[in-house]
């Protein structure tokens, strides 16, 4: 008979825990949270010490009930929720909803970083109480959260429409998205020129390109920028007398240092770029190697660590075991003489080990055929990228050749790998370019012929947008959010289509800067970096016992409760009205109305519900298509980016991101588009930039 009850927080640990434990042990599942607060209600009492209001969920009754009368037939009871906040604050709901502390059961409360027989065994035999402070960290987030969107959200749904919300932690990262792409709309690119001399070696067939680098300045080197053709002319006027001669040649060592293992943050932002993984994807197939996969002939196994963790810490027995095997399969030069540590300046939390494989003898070649292509995939990743981190740098010779011509300097290098050290296992991407062994000949005083000289006209480029990838890691530099957070932030505010996602970049929509503009000018201290930064520094001062919970939420609430009380007043005299257009219906007379819908505007008949015709809405800008000369409208992608395209598309193929002008380039004659409050020709190789009146860019 069953006297000790463990209960996790999914079903797929049950099977692996049960078979490590045997036949006196029952272990269930909660399936996640069984109290939250009331979705119909705030659940947050403001009058009384903001205490949260918890209900049992919805659906979880027949659960509960099976939970207590297996309680009733065990003499203890193992709390084996995750090792996180979340997870203590799951086991301390349990705790009420089962009502266990009016028992007269041993309750213990335990935890494991791995889904092992070893790590449960041991946590089995070190239990300890519940964590309090982690409990208050947990309700004190679950409370902030929930008062920012219950307040702010109901002005989204007056204004806009329905079905919107603001968040302590969504808020933020829309608002960087919409900064960044406002920096990439405003930026007016510069123009530079690169200048590379092609030489030879007397009576040699050894061609050497050497890049500008600027002017010699009392043996040092004045880094220059070439802003104009005539500047580059003026250059190479000069060069073609030059004598070309090396000047210095410098031969050196350098290490490339082993990777950390991953985190939460960089395990998404890696996935993204070399597996073209989104955070959601990344974290679903996480969350199954940790719980447990079900292995041809080999059962129920656990193949990675715990899953969400700012920590590169790693055990002291999961070190040994990586150095073991690395001597062992590749020998003794490839095991790391130190660790590397993590040299960032953000607070982690260092409760959970990094995420690494549970076992490194269990090799990615080993299941490949065992497991689905994407959890291989993944799992590869984190096994190769593990055991690269208990791995010896990388080293290589260095090669740099100075040369001097007239004034002006010009440089040669190139790089040769001695040791592979962890890229035999891990690469990043980061390719060196060989050193070309032609440079071997050259020597210190050689004279060299100029063959030609390449110039190329460049212009700067503006920031790029936000991916998945890049958002995680701005997020984590900037202290907002934790690793938990990152992926369910990105996916709501990609479902309530206020960023869409092409590919792998993130776009702001017509609809998210409508809402961003609204949070600015509002709740600006929402969506300020700084307080939401320091915002979290506090909630981790809760769960490490040195604040109360209720504290913040005293000095944070009466702030909100000010803003949204000004926010309703002042949006009262918004009114967004219906635009009649002058589109008549062709049903039943009547001039359609300008609507606005989850994919932007659109044109709806005001005779609704008789009449329900709909149409596109064409927006004119009142600018002729550089092309044809027919009317520019400005679009919308089917995810709600703006586009400007011909009326005639796509008869006519003129299109542009940015919002184009009547006024001609006066340099090339092209058509210009605005930049902030400037225009700028879209040629490619003009990008001339002039200065408009306000009013004839906002035409």
């Amino acid at each position: 008979m069953s006297n000790n009850l463990v209960i996790v927080e999914s079903p797929a640990k049950v099977k692996t825990i049960k078979k490590y434990l045997g036949s006196s042990y029952e272990v269930m599942a909660s399936n996640g949270h069984v109290r939250d607060l009331p979705k119909s209600t705030m659940g947050v009492d403001v009058e009384n010490d903001y205490e949260p209001k918890y209900i049992t969920i919805r659906g979880k009754g027949d659960l509960l009930s099976k939970l207590r009368k297996q309680v009733k037939k065990s003499d203890k009871i193992y709390l084996a929720t995750d090792p996180d906040r979340e997870g203590e604050a799951i086991s301390w709901h349990l705790t009420k909803a089962l009502k266990l502390e009016e028992t007269d059961k041993k309750v213990y409360r335990i935890s494991f970083n791995e889904i092992t027989k070893p790590a449960i065994k041991e946590a089995i035999k070190n239990p300890r109480k519940l964590d309090m402070n982690l409990v208050d960290a947990q309700q004190a987030r679950r409370v902030l959260d929930r008062v920012v969107g219950y307040r702010i959200s109901p002005l989204l749904w007056s204004k806009i429409k329905r079905g919107l919300s603001a968040g302590r932690v969504q808020s933020v990262a829309l608002h960087m998205i919409a900064e960044r792409d406002a920096a990439i709309d405003a930026f007016i690119p510069s123009e530079y020129w690169s200048i590379d001399a092609d030489l030879s070696l007397k009576n040699s067939k050894n061609r050497y390109l050497a890049k500008f680098q600027g002017k010699y300045n009392e043996d040092s080197i004045e880094k220059i920028t070439v802003a104009s053709e005539k500047e580059a002319q003026k250059i190479e006027k000069e060069l073609s007398k030059a004598s070309f001669e090396v000047l210095q040649i410098t031969k050196s060592k350098r290490t490339r240092k082993a990777p950390l293992p991953f985190t939460t943050s960089t395990l998404q932002q890696e996935a993204s770029k070399v597996l073209n993984f989104s955070t959601q994807k990344t974290m679903k197939l996480a969350q199954q190697l940790y719980e447990g996969i079900d292995i041809k002939s080999k059962g129920t196994m656990a193949l990675i660590t715990y899953l969400r963790t700012d920590s590169t810490r790693v055990s002291d027995e999961a070190d040994k075991a990586a150095r073991e095997f690395i001597k062992s399969n590749y020998s003794e030069k490839y095991v790391a003489q130190t660790q590397a540590k993590s040299s960032t300046g953000t607070k982690i939390q260092d409760a959970h080990e990094a995420i690494r494989p549970v076992d490194i003898s269990l090799t990615p070649v080993l299941i490949k055929d065992l497991i689905s292509r994407d959890l291989f995939r993944l799992y590869q990743l984190i096994w190769k990228r593990f055991c690269a981190s208990r791995m010896s740098d990388a080293a290589y010779s260095t090669l740099s050749v100075k040369i001097k011509a007239g004034e002006y300097a010009f440089g040669l290098a190139g790089s040769n790998l001695l040791f592979d050290g962890f890229l035999s296992v891990y690469s990043d991407g980061e390719d060196e370019n060989p050193t070309d062994k032609n440079l071997e000949a050259l020597k210190e005083k050689d004279i060299l012929e100029l063959k030609a000289i390449d110039k190329k006209q460049h212009f700067t480029q503006a920031p790029a947008h936000f991916t998945e990838a890049a958002l995680v890691k701005a997020l984590e530099e900037q202290g907002i959010g934790r690793p938990s957070t990152y992926s369910p932030t990105i996916s709501t505010i990609i479902a309530r289509r206020y960023v869409e996602k092409e590919k792998k970049t993130l776009y702001i929509t017509e609809l998210g800067q409508i809402v961003d503009k609204i949070m600015v000018e509002h709740f600006p201290s929402i969506v300020n970096k700084e307080f939401t930064a320091n915002l979290e520094s506090l909630l981790d001062n809760v769960g490490d016992g040195k604040l109360d919970w209720k504290i913040i939420i005293e000095n944070f609430y009466p702030d909100l409760d000010t803003a949204v009380l000004k926010a309703e007043k002042e949006l009262e005299n918004v009114k967004i009205a219906d635009e009649v257009s002058d589109v008549i219906c062709e049903n039943c007379g009547k001039n359609m109305l300008v609507k606005y819908g989850p994919h932007g505007k659109f044109l709806a008949c005001p005779g609704f519900p008789e009449c329900r015709n709909t149409k596109p809405y064409l927006e004119k800008i009142g600018v002729a298509c550089p092309v044809c000369g027919c009317e520019v409208l400005l679009k919308k992608t089917k995810k709600g980016r703006i586009y400007y395209a011909c009326e005639k598309n796509p008869d006519c193929e003129f299109m542009s991101w940015q919002k184009p002008t009547d006024k001609k380039c006066s340099k090339c004659g092209s058509y210009t588009v605005v930049k902030g409050s400037k225009v700028i020709c879209a040629a490619e190789n003009c990008r001339h930039v002039e200065d408009v009146e306000k009013e004839n860019v906002e035409k």
